[in-house]
């Protein structure tokens, strides 16, 4: 059982999410440990990109943030090695195919398997658990999975309202967690979350006992506690960032209050 499934293990969880270097690479380090401090189970840490087609406004804008201030995924690496010092708590990135299949491949001119092989190996010597890639069809995750696999990284699979036919052709072959958004579209909180996701999890649980994460809108108390309610775990990304966004490098115990009071719910949830 890998270190992210161990987390579901004593209840359900909550998964948050930060881009790093959004104010900066010293603040994420911050941020992500008062997210600890406060209950967080899984981390996410968003690897800045250019073209961040899954995100909403909230997270395209603390990209720019992150890319202005020098962030680049070599630091990023950096910053998971600083937080294993500190932290056990399993840490994934949450990236775009590109970044993943062009490390590497600058320094020595090698093909798309070996900048995959050299990024999860980086990967599994700073001790990051897993990685998140929206962009990365089903059918094409085969180079990529191998690749993550031989180094002990999950790949986490997303399963959207639309993937029908496709739930449980997914849900076989998942690894760590099953990312189940919540709702059309990118991310970014929602007033309401409305799409029946009680026959897609069980669907899901029908095939593989991994456990399921619901993300894309979540954040509220309420919101949080009725996800929990038909998942193994709850993922809150934008509401975290809106917070950064705000109190910049003052935003430290506004996430610790958010995050102890989401967890809360999550854990209470009946």
């Amino acid at each position: 059982m890998s270190n992210i499934q161990n987390a579901f293990k004593n209840g359900k969880a909550f998964i948050g999410f930060v881009t790093g270097g959004d104010p900066n690479v010293e603040k994420s380090k911050e941020f992500i440990m008062r997210m600890v401090k406060a209950g967080a189970d899984i981390v996410e840490i968003g690897i800045p990109f250019s073209d961040p087609i899954a995100e909403g406004p909230v997270i395209q804008e603390a990209n720019n943030r992150a890319l202005a201030a020098g962030t680049t995924v070599e630091k990023l690496f950096t910053l998971v090695a600083d937080l294993r010092k500190e932290t056990n708590v399993p840490l994934l990135f949450m990236t775009y195919v590109n970044p993943v299949f062009h490390y590497g491949l600058t320094s020595s001119g090698a093909n798309g398997q070996a900048g995959y092989d050299a990024f999860f190996k980086r990967c599994s010597d700073v001790g990051l658990d897993g990685i998140i890639v929206p962009d990365l069809p089903f059918e094409e995750q085969p180079p990529v999975k191998e690749a993550a696999s031989r180094h002990g990284i999950d790949l986490v699979s997303l399963i959207a309202p639309t993937s029908q036919a496709r739930i449980k052709e997914i849900a076989k072959s998942a690894s760590g967690f099953i990312y189940l958004v919540s709702s059309m579209g990118v991310t970014g909180v929602r007033r309401e979350i409305t799409t029946d996701l009680a026959p897609i999890t069980a669907a899901i649980k029908s095939v593989t006992s991994i456990p399921i994460a619901i993300g894309f809108g979540i954040h509220t108390p309420q919101q949080a506690a009725q996800m929990a309610r038909i998942a193994d775990g709850v993922i809150v990304g934008s509401a975290l960032v809106k917070l950064s966004a705000r109190y910049g490098t003052e935003a430290a115990p506004h996430i610790y209050s958010y995050v102890k009071e989401m967890k809360e719910a999550v854990i209470n949830a009946k």
